[in-house]
C-alpha cells in the first residue's frame, strides 16, 4: 500500500527556495517532477532509497533530514565549492566531519536559517551491500583469439599491438593466442562466429575472442550500415555461443581521432578490449563454478 515518502520543507521566501534548490542540484540529486501553481511552487529531489527511522536512545546531532552518501569527503568538497560560489561562509554553514558510535561519519550543513541537512556515510563502504562478483585481470592459462581487420592497417596494427601487450602482460602465453586476419570490419563477425562455434562445440580450446577493426566516416551512409551490422554480428555471436567477445572496433570521424584511440592520446582501445576479454573469462569461470557448486 505504501508507495513513497516525501519530506516537505517550506522555505521562508523565493530567494531561500532558489538557494536550496540550487544547492541540491549542485550535489547531483536527481530532479523530480516538481510543481508550479499560482500560489506557489515546489522543487522535488529524488534519492534511490527512502527511509523513515524512529530512534529510542542516544543519537548524534543529526539534522531532521539525514542523507546517506557513498563518499562523504566528495560531498563535503562539492558543498564547500557551492557555498563559496554563492558568496556564503562555508566555515559557518558546515559542521566538521564527526564520527558516530555506530561506525559512520557525518557533517551538517545549514544553507538557510532553519534549513539544516546532515550527510553521512558508513566507515565501511561495503556496509549493507553485497560484495560484487568480479573478474580478475590474470590471463594465466587462458586461450584467446584476436580477429583483426587489415583495412586501415595503420590503425588496426596499433590496436593489435595493444591487445597483445595486454594479454602477455597479464600472463597469457604466446602459444595460447591465435591471430586471425580478415579483409575489413565487415568480415569480423563471420570469423568470430566460426571461432566461437568451434569453442562452444569443444573442437577448439578457446576462452574469449578479441575483435579489432577501424571504420572511418565517409561522405555516404556506408559507414553506418557497416557499423550496425558489425556490432550486431559480434554481439549476436557472443550471446548465442556464450563465448566472451570483446569489442575493439573503432568508429571515428577522422583518421586523427582513430590514431588518438590507437595509442597516441586516448589510450589504446586494443589494450582495453583485451583487458575486458581477460576479465570476462575470469568472471565467466567464477559464475560457472558457482552454478555447479
Amino acid at each position: 500500500m505504501i508507495k513513497g515518502i516525501s519530506f516537505i520543507r517550506p522555505t521562508a521566501n523565493r530567494s531561500s527556495y532558489d538557494r536550496l534548490a540550487g544547492f541540491f542540484a549542485a550535489l547531483g540529486f536527481e530532479p523530480g517532477r516538481g510543481w508550479e501553481e499560482p500560489g506557489g511552487q515546489g522543487a522535488s529531489f529524488l534519492a534511490p532509497v527512502g527511509n523513515l527511522e524512529l530512534v529510542d536512545g542516544s543519537m548524534p546531532q543529526f539534522a531532521p533530514i539525514a542523507i546517506e552518501v557513498t563518499s562523504l569527503d566528495t560531498v563535503l568538497q562539492a558543498a564547500t565549492r557551492w557555498l563559496e560560489s554563492e558568496g556564503l561562509d562555508a566555515e559557518k554553514a558546515l559542521s566538521p566531519i564527526s564520527s558516530t558510535h555506530w561506525k559512520s561519519h557525518y557533517f551538517t550543513v545549514e544553507i538557510e536559517p532553519g534549513q539544516s541537512f546532515s550527510f553521512w556515510a558508513w566507515d565501511d563502504p561495503l556496509k549493507g551491500k553485497p560484495v560484487a562478483l568480479e573478474g580478475d585481470l590474470s590471463a594465466e592459462g587462458m586461450r584467446f583469439a584476436i580477429v583483426v581487420a587489415r583495412w586501415n592497417a595503420v590503425i588496426t596494427d596499433r590496436l593489435l599491438e595493444g591487445a597483445l601487450d595486454a594479454l602477455l602482460r597479464s600472463g597469457a602465453r604466446r602459444g595460447d593466442i591465435t591471430i586471425v586476419r580478415v579483409p575489413g570490419a565487415w568480415e569480423i563477425p563471420s570469423a568470430a562466429r566460426t571461432l566461437a562455434n568451434q569453442a562452444a562445440g569443444g573442437t577448439v580450446a578457446l576462452d574469449a575472442i578479441v575483435t579489432l577493426g577501424c571504420l572511418l566516416r565517409g561522405e555516404t551512409a556506408h559507414y553506418e550500415a557497416i557499423y550496425n551490422e558489425v556490432s550486431r554480428g559480434i554481439g549476436q555471436s557472443q550471446q548465442e555461443t556464450g563465448i566472451p567477445h570483446s569489442f575493439g572496433v573503432l568508429t571515428c570521424e577522422t583518421l586523427e581521432q582513430a590514431l588518438n584511440r590507437a595509442g597516441i592520446k586516448a589510450g589504446n582501445k586494443g589494450f582495453e578490449a583485451a583487458a575486458a576479454a581477460i576479465e570476462m573469462v575470469s568472471l565467466r569461470r567464477k559464475l560457472l563454478e558457482g552454478a555447479s557448486a
